[in-house]
């Protein structure tokens, strides 16, 4: 053995006996180094362990979102930020640790090391710079439906999350429920045949449409940034009535009934099917008349209700295209012969009817309460003892958040989540592409001294590789939008 050999075994012999007396005393005096785990109890969880969450809109929807990821136990609320004070006050008093800031891109700027997910509760024309100016920074993203304004910004938000390589959620919380996972059980065992036709339907619009832009300008609230709540919009007056919620009635921040309750509703189509882009789409829309034979003209407002009827192509859950019937406004189907006359057709306000070659499936509102027709048929399935095929999510709609924080902390292709943007995203361009047809009815040609509205009772065709209508070009400007000046996505 050498010298330096010597020295070694001395040292360690030297940083064992330190060690030992260290321990000795931390003993002495009733101390024990534990785990943290440990010390925490039975299920804690390190701050370390801790999805850090920014809230982009704290109010109304946002407040409760922002809510449910901190009832997951795995999320802190690091940041709040909202454009109106008023509409963000419970939430600053609920996490009263969060920074708060009015301006997003300021928080992004200023804090983009201090958390690691963005929850995006804004008007629907906001949505997608925000998302996207997130996931370019490579936070994780949980997105309010629909998930963008236009079927441009989806397709960029839907390439984004592969690009980014970060977890994405978009907030159609039915997607995470039992009943759209035993609806596909259902359609994969053969108890309905082929599904070729599908009605949706609700009672929405619960706001204002088909009206008049206000003339009257009013005094903006001290406590609402207006400049940053327009965000992509075009500039206009500030106008009663308008925040916090009658937004969605109006073409340049919402998308009307489509935009709010589509992505519930038709979420189990989707999955059931396997539906992906629409190749066409038509529309009727309800009629408002100010006078005698005198039809009003309301451009930037949406209708008071709709029928859109969507094409999609033959899947490989299907042997042949799907017809997937919107209705708006309270307009319902004929309820199905199957169906008793006193027996809730969907939950009377909203419902999802599959229609197969061998027999009918029905669900209400997030796809609950799904049931076969004639409803002596569940009994039936009861004793066939169908396999369950697909995981279920704790706590269904609920779960939703937890899901998306526990996916987040595991990281990118860990856990499997409900509504990624991988499936999110076309389903969004589906309802938006049904939006086209509805917004074509104003689409108004002068020429001369006569006036047409060439958009009205016509089938759109879609050409999805090029985002765009073949045969109505007049409509395309609204498949990607020009944002006002000093906006731009990816900002």
């Amino acid at each position: 053995m050498n010298k330096n050999d010597d020295k070694g075994i001395q040292q360690k012999n030297a940083d064992s006996r330190r060690k030992f007396i260290k321990n000795a005393a931390a003993i002495g005096a009733g101390v024990w180094i534990v785990p943290r785990h440990v010390l925490g109890g039975k299920g804690f969880i390190a701050p370390s362990d801790k999805l850090r969450v920014a809230g982009i809109g704290a109010g109304g929807k946002g407040q409760s979102d922002i809510a449910m990821f901190a009832k997951s136990g795995k999320a802190d609320i690091a940041f709040l930020c909202d454009v109106d004070d008023r509409r963000a006050a419970n939430s600053v008093k609920a996490f009263p640790k969060a920074k708060y800031y009015k301006d997003w891109r300021v928080l992004f700027e200023k804090e983009i090391n201090n958390f690691d997910a963005v929850s995006v509760s804004t008007p629907d024309h906001n949505h997608a710079i925000i998302a996207l100016g997130a996931m370019q920074r490579g936070k994780h993203v949980y997105v309010q439906k629909p998930l963008t304004h236009d079927i441009h910004e989806a397709r960029v938000l839907t390439a984004a999350a592969k690009k980014y390589k970060v977890v994405t959620q978009m907030g159609n919380q039915g997607g995470s429920n039992d009943g759209t996972r035993l609806l596909s059980e259902w359609y994969d065992a053969g108890l309905i045949g082929d599904v070729h036709t599908v009605y949706v339907w609700t009672d929405r619009p619960v706001w204002p449409q088909g009206i008049p832009w206000p003339s009257a300008k009013a005094d903006i609230p001290k406590e609402l940034d207006w400049d940053l709540w327009l965000g992509t919009a075009p500039q206009a007056d500030y106008v009663d009535k308008l925040v916090p919620f009658n937004w969605r009635g109006w073409w340049d921040y919402g998308t009307g009934a489509l935009g709010d309750m589509g992505c519930h509703l038709m979420e189990a189509a989707f999955r059931t099917l396997n539906l992906k882009y629409a190749t066409e789409v038509q529309a009727s829309v309800g009629s408002v008349y100010v006078d005698e034979f005198q039809r009003g003209y309301f451009p930037k407002s949406c209708p008071p209700s709709s029928h859109v009827t969507l094409k999609f192509p033959k899947t490989d859950k299907t042997k042949g295209d799907i017809e997937v019937h919107w209705m708006d406004g309270g307009i319902q189907p004929t309820r199905p012969e199957e169906l008793g006359p006193n027996e809730p057709f969907g939950d009377g306000g909203n419902g999802t009817l599959f229609i197969g070659t061998k027999g009918k499936m029905l669900a209400d509102t997030y796809s609950e309460n799904a049931r076969l027709l004639p409803l002596s048929r569940n009994e039936e399935v009861k004793k066939m003892n169908i396999p369950q095929k697909y995981a279920r999510v704790p706590d269904g709609a609920n779960g939703h958040y937890r899901q998306w924080v526990e996916a987040a902390i595991a990281g990118y292709g860990k856990k499997e989540v409900s509504s990624p943007f991988e499936t999110a995203g076309p389903l969004t361009e589906a309802l938006l592409m049904a939006n086209l047809a509805i917004r074509g009815f104003d689409v108004k040609r002068t020429v001369g001294d006569k006036t047409s509205f060439p958009g009205r009772y016509v089938k759109l065709l879609w050409d999805n590789d090029n985002m765009r209508i073949t045969n109505f070009d007049e409509v395309n400007a609204f498949v990607k939008r020009d944002y006002r000046e000093g906006w731009r996505l990816g900002m």
